[in-house]
């Protein structure tokens, strides 16, 4: 199994982006500068979704004096202030491209054999290619008598959990 977090590939262009700056001698995150539709193309080309050596996917960083693996520092470099400071707005600009990574990640997985499950925002998740959909919606979250997992509509609000079993694959 593998885990997929878009919050980390905003994460990872965050650190470079970030990292792009002090190499400029900045003291301070300039998205002007930093985020621009070439910068953000040449960071997005240092990012790679693939099998690595331990036949894991992980999406390797590589640029900018950085080689890592995201599974290796999404909880240490990836956490940083220079990183969580700046991914609301490298997030803003960057939606497309990241969209775009996971569809394309996805995709690689479903080739290899891989069921993929793709948790995410609707206006998100809208631009991932794919015939299977479903959605979970808890309209009240402090209904008293809605399942812990949501599982059932429990007929005193609105709360209620459907999908269409033809949307489902085995």
């Amino acid at each position: 199994a593998t885990a997929w977090s878009n919050g980390n590939v905003f994460r990872s262009l965050t650190l470079l982006a970030s990292t792009w700056c002090e190499q400029q001698g900045e003291d301070v995150f300039v998205p002007s500068k930093a985020l621009t539709p070439e910068n953000v193309a040449h960071f997005m080309g240092m990012l790679k979704f693939d099998k690595f050596d331990d036949s894991e996917w992980d999406i390797e960083i590589n640029g900018l004096g950085i080689q890592a693996r995201v599974s290796k520092i999404k909880n240490t470099l990836l956490k940083e202030p220079k990183v969580s400071k700046n991914i609301p707005t490298v997030a803003e600009q960057t939606q497309g491209e990241v969209v775009k990574f996971a569809s394309e990640a996805t995709k690689k997985m479903a080739q290899d054999g891989f069921t993929v499950l793709l948790e995410g925002r609707e206006a998100t998740v809208n631009y991932i290619d794919s015939p299977f959909r479903y959605t979970l919606t808890m309209s009240d979250l402090n209904c008293p008598r809605s399942t812990p997992r949501g599982a059932a509509h429990c007929g005193c609000c609105s709360c209620s959990f459907s999908f269409s079993p033809s949307q489902i694959a085995f």
